[in-house]
């Protein structure tokens, strides 16, 4: 089974997803696995996005998955809808457990030491730190991570193109997350989503 660190690895940015229009979610899956970013974060803050999920399942290449997962409930719909991991913007025992007993990549949202205890805890060491820039920025996260030498992260929440670069060249940073690559019409988002690909630190 893939894990998370793989999917964590494949490309250096994940596409944070809010689909309001159905129709819209193949062809912008289609654009931004066409310019290489394949793992798709689809967040639960619309009423489209389990339909969305199965439509952008249906991309060649993409590797779809559910955001904004805050819930149990939410966590069985979204598997029902063939999400290929989860990722939540906190860090609960009651919703973490059932995911880590279910095997599927899990990424939730850290932002402090407590945080992060209680996912080692629960024998996670993959975390998305959010908010990215309103919880201190990179500074914080170096300081976070340094007494967790064997986690890694994903920030997400206020990074932009410009920023992702000085994200990235921290080296227990292994993504990040942006919505920027989103936006536009299908080529525009295409070229974005090609720019993404080749961020390096």
């Amino acid at each position: 089974m893939t894990t998370i660190d793989d999917i964590m690895r494949t490309a250096p940015v994940i596409p944070v997803l809010v689909i309001d229009d159905l129709s819209a979610a193949r062809p912008l899956a289609e654009a931004l696995v066409a310019g290489g970013l394949f793992v798709l974060e689809v967040t639960l803050r619309t009423p489209a996005a389990l339909d969305a999920i199965r439509e952008m399942k249906r991309v060649p290449g993409a590797i779809v998955g559910a955001g904004t997962v805050v819930s149990v409930e939410q966590f069985e719909a979204v598997m029902d809808a063939g999400a290929e991991f989860i990722v939540s913007p906190g860090l609960t025992e009651r919703l973490a457990a059932p995911i880590v007993a279910s095997g599927v990549p899990y990424l939730p949202g850290v932002a402090t030491a407590g945080d992060i205890m209680r996912g080692l805890d629960l024998g996670l060491t993959h975390f998305k730190f959010f908010p990215a820039e309103t919880s201190g920025g990179l500074k914080a996260l170096k300081a976070l991570a340094a007494p967790f030498y064997q986690c890694r992260f994903c920030p997400t929440g206020g990074i932009t193109e410009d920023t992702a670069t000085t994200w990235l060249a921290f080296d227990r940073v292994l993504c990040v997350g942006g919505s920027w690559v989103a936006g536009g019409t299908p080529e525009e988002i295409e070229a974005k989503a090609r720019a993404a690909s080749t961020l390096r630190g």
